[in-house]
């Protein structure tokens, strides 16, 4: 039996985490606070990376609201299915520290006031991590929980021009280290399936990754969406997405690779129905989740089985 489990499940899942950490269920409440991105607005580049549409920001609520309104929408929407929830304020679109430390200062305080958080979020890019806001995130860890985010998707840094991502994987590295040697719980996130990546890229990402130890991981199926440089390549016929028994295989190796302790916040995405051109099998998350579970039970595998310290 794998040890960091509240179910059947294989891999260090976030909700035995949570659970473990605060002796309750515990939500993410999405946040949009209005900040921009240093690849959107020419600062290293414009356009984005070229999955990304409008920040990765899908699923939250207007900017145009404050994030003390944001919360109190997410609170509702949550409350609706499990009353009293704790939640952790998750700034979610785009970059999000990516504004002067007074700014950040602020916007991260409204939400941590509000009502049931328990904790936050913070998702950004690593270039957009320094000194000055290393000690503003150092300050809050020692205050609640926090997690940064840092978007890395591949250790390849061909892949990431090819995408247009910014920055190479020593920016990261440093940004990683800097977090780390501050005692801040980092999350790593990933992506499978980018353009001209091969199975054995992703597997050596999730490999180099484990290597660093992360406090999480977040695996993504890479979703080809409306608007994105990816969707012009998807009808160009250059761009094939991932079949749902590949990205499976390679989710199941890839677990294998990362350490037991690090905690797996996600194991494949969430697309929107109206903005998800492909692959539609990705829209059937519990079916994917399902499979995973029999996969990995089939094999008589688990998170961590050939990770080497």
């Amino acid at each position: 039996m794998f040890c960091y489990t509240l179910d059947n499940k294989r891999y260090h899942t976030l909700n035995y985490h949570l659970t473990k950490t605060f002796g309750v269920k515990v939500y993410k409440a999405v946040i949009d606070a209005g900040f921009t991105c240093p690849n959107i607005d020419g600062k290293c580049g414009f356009g984005g990376c070229a999955y990304c549409f409008d920040g990765s920001g899908e699923f939250t609520n207007d900017a145009k609201l404050s994030i003390t309104e944001q919360l109190s929408c997410e609170y509702d929407r949550i409350s609706k299915k499990h009353k009293n929830p704790k939640l952790i304020a998750y700034f979610q679109a785009h970059t999000n520290t990516y504004a002067p430390v007074g700014v950040l200062r602020e916007k991260y305080a409204e939400a941590l006031n509000f009502h049931d958080v328990v904790g936050l979020s913070i998702a950004t890019r690593a270039d957009c991590i320094d000194e000055s806001i290393i000690d503003l995130l150092s300050e809050i860890s020692q205050q609640t929980y926090l997690t940064v985010e840092l978007g890395l998707q591949t250790t390849n840094d061909k892949t990431a021009r090819e995408f247009n991502r910014g920055y190479d994987y020593k920016t990261f590295l440093d940004a990683y280290n800097m977090l780390k040697n501050k005692g801040i719980r980092v999350c790593v996130h990933i992506i499978n399936g980018l353009m001209n990546e091969t199975k054995e890229d992703m597997i050596n990402t999730a490999k180099t990754v484990g290597k660093l130890k992360p406090d999480a991981v977040k695996i993504h199926l890479l979703h080809i969406v409306r608007g994105t440089m990816y969707e012009k390549l998807y009808n160009e016929d250059k761009l094939i997405p991932m079949t749902k028994d590949v990205y499976i295989d390679t989710v199941c190796r890839q677990l294998e690779y990362i350490p037991a302790e690090t905690v797996i916040e996600r194991i494949t995405g969430d697309g929107g129905r109206d903005t998800l051109i492909a692959p539609k099998w990705s829209l059937d998350k519990i079916s994917v989740l399902g499979a995973i579970d029999k996969e990995m039970q089939a094999r008589n595998t688990y998170q961590g089985i050939f990770f080497l310290d």
